[in-house]
């Protein structure tokens, strides 16, 4: 039987998927979802080898096929120039077939995450490895300078590198206010599907799958490692993730701080919500996402809902995922008030 053009092309991204994840059964997975047969899926399975798009493993197993190059450029010889370098070297002719918003997401990606390098880093060198097959590409940048997680504790005077992080989530953070805003990291994580960057024995990291979260790594190397990657067929789009945080201005008004990505267990103590607390003025709305936390001490509660609110009348808090435990203290701390 012949299929339309549009279901052989859902059927195909399906098997694709299927094989990116290494599914078992594949041929019969496939033929049972969408009621076709084995032999049709085998046929697709041929195409699909000789287009080069999956290599054959062994009976029943497959890979996508994945391509990779390096480049590396050097301030010294006056690579670092301009923000989109590397998308205009590494990026835009690899991905000069795809969807425009996915080319406008890359674009400024790419371009703020190089912005840092230039203007932030002190690095004298940066390695761009881009690895791409049908389904995905992936971005990598290695700079050898300070390390953005130190930049920040150094410049703001902050005690550690966690607090660093922390005022990542938050977004508008940037060491050079005149030059500025802020925003890079914060709307290019939100873009992404997958954002991680790693630095001085620490990494913040973003993804569609897993939600935000951070933790200790064994290595500590120099320099900072920011590693991105972005479906092919996304219908995300660079200003409908504007507009998410914006107010109707245009302004980025709106944050979303992940709790459980801040702290290593429950957040009890005053001194907790002051980190917490620490340049939420300079946004209206701030969104507090207490998913996969299970209790939290009245310190805390008062410190953030009732002596910060009372004194930032005009920024808006906004709790969500809250479970009954957490719920409940919420509650205390406002009747009690």
């Amino acid at each position: 039987m012949k299929y339309s053009a549009e279901k052989k092309r859902t059927i195909i991204l399906y098997l694709l998927e299927k094989i990116s994840t290494g599914t078992t059964g594949l041929s019969g997975v496939v033929a049972k979802t969408f009621g076709i047969s084995t032999n049709t899926v085998h046929t697709y399975l041929n195409e699909l080898i000789d287009a080069n798009i999956i290599e054959k493993q062994k009976r029943g197993e497959y890979n996508l096929v994945t391509k990779q190059e390096n480049y590396i450029f050097k301030r010294s010889r006056g690579d670092l120039y301009t923000d989109t370098v590397a998308y205009d070297k590494c990026l835009s002719k690899l991905i000069k077939h795809l969807n425009e918003n996915i080319k406008h997401i890359w674009m400024y990606s790419l371009s703020e995450m190089v912005n840092n390098v230039i203007d932030h880093s002190n690095a004298e060198n940066m390695l761009v490895t881009v690895s791409y097959n049908y389904l995905t590409t992936n971005v990598m940048i290695i700079d050898d300078g300070i390390g953005i997680f130190e930049k920040i504790k150094n410049h703001f005077c902050l005690s550690s590198h966690d607090e660093a992080i922390c005022e990542l989530f938050k977004g508008k953070l940037t060491t050079d206010e005149t030059n500025h805003s802020g925003e890079g990291i914060f709307f290019t994580s939100k873009m992404m599907d997958m954002f991680v960057i790693s630095s001085s024995g620490k990494i913040f990291t973003t993804s569609k799958y897993d939600n935000e979260f951070i933790f200790d790594i064994n290595e500590c190397a120099s320099g900072t490692c920011v590693n991105m990657s972005l479906s092919n067929f996304t219908n995300k789009s660079a200003g409908a993730v504007f507009a998410l945080y914006s107010d109707v201005d245009g302004g980025f008004s709106t944050t979303r701080i992940p709790l459980k990505n801040i702290f290593d267990s429950a957040p009890v103590s005053r001194s907790q919500a002051k980190r917490i607390c620490n340049r939420l003025e300079n946004f209206e709305e701030v969104i507090l996402d207490f998913e996969g936390i299970g209790w939290m001490g009245q310190g805390f509660a008062h410190q953030l809902f009732v002596v910060y609110k009372n004194s930032h009348p005009t920024v808006s808090l906004v709790p969500i995922n809250m479970n009954e435990n957490v719920a409940n203290m919420y509650n205390h701390v406002l009747n009690s008030n």
